[in-house]
């Protein structure tokens, strides 16, 4: 499946945006679908999943800040993204995979954090 991230861009600390991802073909047969940063100088990491029965994952990171959401008609994953912060600036992939580990990934959005 191709994923087609969108929304990126750059947001004052404390503000919100939108990560939304397009499957080219159906999602159903993914369990997990899941996003991922890596931010310059750092590997990359898990910051939320969610499966295909709506079980939710998130890095301690994020929690109570992000919220990960999946339509599978639709074939799209979302990450809404609140009280954002500068450690929070990186390049964000979404990903699908029938295992926890992801086997597609998106071209990646950059997120930067600034003022």
């Amino acid at each position: 499946v191709v994923l087609m991230e969108s929304g990126g861009g750059l947001v004052q600390p404390g503000g919100s945006m939108r990560l939304s991802c397009l499957a080219s073909g159906s999602i159903w047969s993914f369990y997990y679908l899941g996003w991922y940063r890596q931010a310059p100088g750092k590997q990359r990491e898990l910051v939320a999943d969610i499966t295909r029965s709506g079980t939710t994952r998130y890095a301690d990171a994020v929690k109570g800040r992000f919220t990960i959401s999946r339509d599978n008609d639709k074939r799209m994953v979302y990450l809404q993204m609140d009280s954002l912060k500068p450690e929070d600036t990186a390049v964000y992939y979404c990903t699908a995979g029938v295992g926890a580990d992801p086997n597609d990934w998106g071209q990646g959005l950059e997120v930067t954090v600034a003022s």
